[in-house]
């Protein structure tokens, strides 16, 4: 398990890049090995430990988004779109899951993904350029939601951004740059939510007492924070620039990628 300052440093970043379309898990995967920290990303604990500062990342999120949340189940027609968009993902997490958690202990894959990723965010923005203006959530359609659920299931592949995945989804399925990433952002809270129910009890099972899991909780917090100054950012970022919005961040990910890839390669 990191340390109590390790924890500190995956909250920040996990909850700065949940949001941001790069990759947190992807980072959360590269750094330890990147910075040579004597930690065993084979545990069993190391997934719900990473499970752990997503859900303070949801939390932070759901309090972000507390007014949308109210408004949506007060107009059911937007929870709808959320509960469509969340099967997906929820469905292919439990049959993948086992299979999946393998890669979460191989840094060199993240690099990997980071790369697509950037591709993926690139091609994203591009088609949205050519596409003109977008439409507001509430004119999305039931098969568009899932149709973006089921391209967020992709971030099950640590470097595959969730956010990323999803904003590109949401823009292909017609949605401005701004109602593209609050979907995604909303998106976030369940799917974290049922990832954890699955995860965190492995995390006490795994190695047990009181340490492990406030260490984990410190880590939680902190992603929360961070998430909620992220999120913060991104949404008046996304409001205020309607082309080229993905650009910067394929291409910190082609950088990201190929930088860790190569150091890994090095053995630096």
């Amino acid at each position: 398990m990191p340390t109590h300052a390790q924890a500190v440093i995956l909250g920040l970043l996990q909850g700065a890049t949940e949001l941001f379309p790069v990759s947190s898990v992807g980072h959360g995967v590269l750094l330890p090995s990147l910075l040579h920290w004597t930690l065993n990303q084979a545990s069993p604990a190391f997934l719900p430990f990473l499970v752990v500062l997503h859900l303070g990342t949801a939390l932070g999120l759901l309090l972000y988004f507390l007014a949308d949340w109210i408004e949506a189940f007060r107009h059911l027609r937007i929870l709808w779109l959320l509960i469509v968009g969340t099967v997906p993902a929820g469905i292919i997490g439990l049959v993948l899951n086992k299979a999946l958690s393998h890669l979460f202990a191989t840094p060199a894959v993240a690099g990997v993904f980071l790369l697509v990723n950037g591709v993926m965010l690139f091609l994203g923005d591009r088609r949205r350029a050519q596409a003109g203006a977008g439409k507001a959530l509430g004119e999305l359609r039931a098969s568009q939601a899932f149709w973006v659920g089921i391209w967020q299931a992709t971030a099950l592949i640590p470097g595959i951004s969730r956010s990323g995945v999803s904003l590109v989804a949401g823009l292909r399925q017609g949605l401005r740059e701004d109602e593209a990433a609050r979907f995604a952002f909303l998106l976030a809270t369940p799917v974290i939510g049922g990832a954890g129910l699955l995860e965190v009890p492995k995390l006490l099972h795994a190695h047990g007492g009181p340490g492990v899991l406030s260490t984990a909780a410190l880590g939680g917090v902190v992603a929360g924070l961070a998430a909620v100054a992220s999120t913060a950012i991104l949404m008046r970022y996304f409001k205020q620039r309607e082309v080229q919005a993905l650009r910067p961040f394929a291409i910190y990910c082609w950088v990201a990628g190929a930088v860790g890839l190569v150091l890994l390669g090095l053995g630096l």
